[in-house]
């Protein structure tokens, strides 16, 4: 894998800095793709190479790309791992998680850049939601039918990849998780103070990824993977609200925790009021209509069984060592 050339697209995110990590900790040669305005808190190793692109300057993609490298030569594998989880507006989800893509892809083709293999890191909202009566784990062969803009914003753009020339694999991933995240920071912190807000009454079954399983993955696929393939990215094992709350108590510390399981219109009341707060505020709220859907799907399940024969998916990390190394990061930071 050395002198491997790696683009991620989208490193400054939470899992991006991963994925340049796992890079240069394999001997690639690591391409930061970033905003002007992204911060670089968590990009600082000095053998990053940085390239600034602008999505909504179609027309500067390509100059960017081919102004980055000598003439003729181009990235072996790119990790596409720009997206929006939550938006001001609902069309924003196709134009950050669609339209960005299609941009950037347009852009390759026309600069003949075109990669190796493309690795997009797309979600399990994009097939919707799972069997809720006998909680069948998800597979690759479901048909999707996302309820949500931000779960068919993420199978638009799958669709528009098994329509390019791009060489391309997808990895539909679960609940990631891990250091600097911060929406799963936020059930830590309540949970430190003594409360664990679940939603609705019927059994939910929930699944998780660490981080740095995922980024590792991702360079397995990026090696030994087949292109054209969708690949469900998850901890085998799956947890119940009870069994995560248990986990998450004992790394924070907290002895007593008191579930609140919140019935289910009172949460989509609380999710319509929290989104046009934060309209009015100018900044996404965690909690809105979209997220709504999410939360109140029942069965998280994931077959995992194609990762695992493609390229020997194995998840080092289970939720209990990985929340116990989050919330040892959360502490050490302040943020606990």
């Amino acid at each position: 894998m050395e002198n491997k050339r790696v683009l991620v697209v989208g490193a400054g995110g939470f899992a991006g800095g991963f994925f340049v990590e796992e890079g240069l900790r394999r001997g690639c040669e690591v391409w930061a793709g970033i905003r002007s305005t992204t911060s670089r808190q968590y990009l600082t190793d000095q053998r990053i190479h940085f390239l600034e692109l602008d999505f909504d300057n179609p027309a500067s993609l390509g100059e960017s790309l081919k102004s980055a490298l000598p003439e003729g030569e181009k990235w072996d594998w790119i990790i596409y791992n720009l997206g929006a989880t939550k938006c001001l507006s609902f069309s924003d989800f196709s134009k950050i998680n669609y339209d960005y893509l299609r941009r950037f892809t347009e852009a390759l083709t026309s600069s003949s850049m075109v990669p190796e293999k493309l690795l997009y890191i797309s979600s399990l909202s994009a097939v919707g939601p799972g069997d809720e009566q006998s909680y069948t784990p998800f597979t690759e062969k479901m048909i999707p039918h996302p309820n949500t803009r931000y779960g068919a914003s993420k199978l638009k753009a799958e669709m528009h990849l098994a329509m390019s020339a791009i060489p391309y694999i997808v990895f539909r991933s679960t609940g990631i998780y891990g250091p600097r995240d911060k929406d799963y920071f936020l059930m830590f912190e309540s949970i430190k103070k003594g409360v664990d807000f679940s939603v609705g009454y019927r059994k939910q079954l929930l699944s998780f990824i660490y981080v740095e399983d995922l980024a590792r993955a991702a360079y397995d696929a990026l090696v030994k993977a087949p292109c054209g393939e969708t690949y469900n990215v998850a901890e085998p094992h799956t947890y119940t609200q009870k069994e995560f709350r248990k986990i998450a108590s004992e790394a924070v510390g907290k002895k007593f925790v008191v579930g609140v399981a919140m019935p289910l219109w009172a949460v989509k009341a609380v999710s319509v009021v929290a989104e046009k707060w934060g309209v009015a505020r100018m900044k996404p709220s965690t909690l809105n209509r979209d997220k709504f859907n999410i939360m109140k799907q029942r069965n998280w399940a994931v077959n995992v069984s194609k990762a695992e024969a493609a390229f020997g998916f194995s998840p080092k990390v289970d939720l209990r060592e990985g929340v116990k190394k989050s919330v040892e990061w959360y502490k050490r930071e302040g943020w606990l």
